[in-house]
């Protein structure tokens, strides 16, 4: 498995960093109407499952969240800048797991869809779910007429 191309040199959908890349604090932090989340929001829970499942891969026991709101923390105003980088860097602390894809999450996941994860399961978990919130960033960006980012985006 390559996780940096899992997670972070992307093919399928863009790179993270591509979608998050010069975006200042305060249209990330922006709720447009209608929308549920500003994308401070949903970069603040991708990182939250980011840290959660390179918490389990590490042996440490968290318990699921619950309610699931716990999953979605508070963002500060004027804490984006922090909280890109700390997701960048979850993003590389989830990829330097690469070495240990086979092993078993131990303690298991008290959950019964993720009791049998792997370290590879948690990455690709990690990855898809980072994929799907991803699009909703696109989405938000286009909204405000921020879209593509400088680097470029696919045209199809």
């Amino acid at each position: 498995m390559n996780a940096r191309a899992l997670l972070i040199e992307t093919h399928v959908h863009i790179p993270p960093g591509h979608a998050l890349e010069q975006l200042g604090a305060a249209d990330a932090e922006r709720r447009l109407p209608g929308a549920g989340h500003s994308i401070a929001d949903i970069v603040s829970h991708m990182s939250f499952w980011q840290e959660w499942f390179c918490r389990r891969c590490a042996g440490v026991a968290d318990r699921l969240p619950a309610p699931a709101a716990r999953g979605w923390p508070d963002v500060t105003p004027g804490s984006w800048p922090d909280l890109h980088a700390r997701f960048a860097a979850g993003l590389e602390r989830a990829a330097a797991l690469a070495d240990r894809v086979d092993q078993a999450i131990t303690p298991a996941i008290e959950f019964a869809p993720l009791a049998g994860y792997t370290v590879g399961d948690a990455l690709v978990h990690i990855a898809q779910h980072n994929s799907y919130h991803l699009g909703q960033v696109v989405l938000l960006r286009q909204m405000m007429s921020l879209w593509p980012p400088p680097s470029g985006s696919w045209t199809w």
